[in-house]
């Protein structure tokens, strides 16, 4: 059976009782030192009990050499009885003063803790065809994609995230001790230092990890992890399920170039890329028929330059715009 490991409190009476006693050799001195250094909390430890050992042996030094002489008792020149303690229970200065230390440690510890890193909940937005960048409490930084919304939850001992809408993509401040976690459609994506960018769907959700490693985790009565996402990975999680899938080298990144202002497609059918260009534009692209809508679209586009983007269509491609009197931009079959 293993031994408990001892308090830095502990190990700092040590120190401090043997230093009292017969002093340090260079060598324990050395290890002294070395044992400070190890850790913020050994330093705090010692500086602690060795203000309460100073304040202990200046007490010490003012209390009169022998007590007042009971007034009913006779005087004599030396005690009547000698009381000597039992074996094991010699109750020697040092003993006293260490665990009035530990016990002193005790009860000032509540008022030595660190401050709380808690902060209230804060919500931040986006509109639609702007970005937003933020700093978080801990360092961490936010991009919000157009159209977006999170609320942001710190405390001492947790960093979340909920993702109410759109998409953000978090580079994530290194905190073991305090996971990060955005929380969206039933979900939980958790990070401890690392980069990756979470998209909400009407119905859907998409993680995308550039760098480090992000666990996936279903959330509400059947809490479990589902997939650990390493770098240039993608997963889905929808309705039909959980799909995870290994991207080819730069291609994670191409789908959050979205943050410099580019859409970016590979083969991508025009159904879908109208939809990215909507997320980003006040004016919709409406995809009239389903021959239309199956084009593969490939290139770096712009997501400001809707009009451009509908005029390359219509040169390259056989396809048709109609303005509509709300606005949108009708794409349809070329005749």
């Amino acid at each position: 059976m293993t031994k408990p490991e001892r308090t830095p409190e502990a190990v700092a009476a040590d120190w401090l009782a043997r230093r009292d006693g017969a002093g340090l050799s260079a060598s324990e001195e050395a290890a002294l030192q070395e044992w400070l250094a190890a850790s913020p909390a050994h330093r705090v430890a010692f500086l602690r009990l060795q203000t309460v050992w100073e304040e202990t042996v200046r007490l010490r030094a003012l209390a009169p050499r022998h007590p007042p002489r009971p007034l009913h008792a006779p005087w004599s020149p030396r005690p009547a009885h000698t009381y000597r303690s039992a074996p094991g229970h010699r109750h020697t200065p040092l003993r006293r003063l260490a665990a009035a230390s530990v016990f002193l440690v005790a009860l000032l510890f509540p008022l030595a803790r660190p401050p709380t890193l808690s902060t209230p909940p804060a919500a931040y937005q986006s509109d639609i065809g702007h970005l937003r960048s933020l700093r978080l409490a801990d360092g961490s930084r936010v991009t919000l994609s157009s159209d977006s919304r999170i609320v942001v939850h710190m405390t001492t001992y947790r960093r979340d995230v909920h993702l109410l809408r759109g998409e953000a993509i978090f580079t994530v401040a290194k905190a073991p001790e305090r996971p990060f976690t955005v929380h969206a459609h039933g979900y939980r994506a958790v990070a401890v230092g690392t980069r990756f960018a979470v998209r909400r769907d009407a119905s859907a959700l998409r993680v995308v990890v550039t760098e480090g490693t992000v666990r996936l985790e279903a959330t509400g009565g059947n809490d479990r992890a589902l997939a650990l996402l390493p770098a240039n990975s993608l997963v889905l999680a929808g309705k039909e399920g959980v799909l995870m899938r290994t991207l080819p080298p730069g291609t994670a990144e191409d789908l959050l170039e979205w943050q410099s202002g580019w859409l970016v497609f590979h083969s991508t059918p025009l159904a879908e890329a109208a939809s990215e260009f909507n997320r980003y534009n006040t004016r919709k692209l409406v995809v009239g028929d389903a021959a239309t809508g199956q084009l593969s679209i490939g290139g770096s586009f712009r997501w400001d330059n809707l009009d451009g983007f509908v005029r390359l269509l219509q040169a390259g491609f056989p396809v048709r715009a109609k303005t509509m009197a709300d606005g949108r931009i009708l794409l349809l079959q070329a005749r």
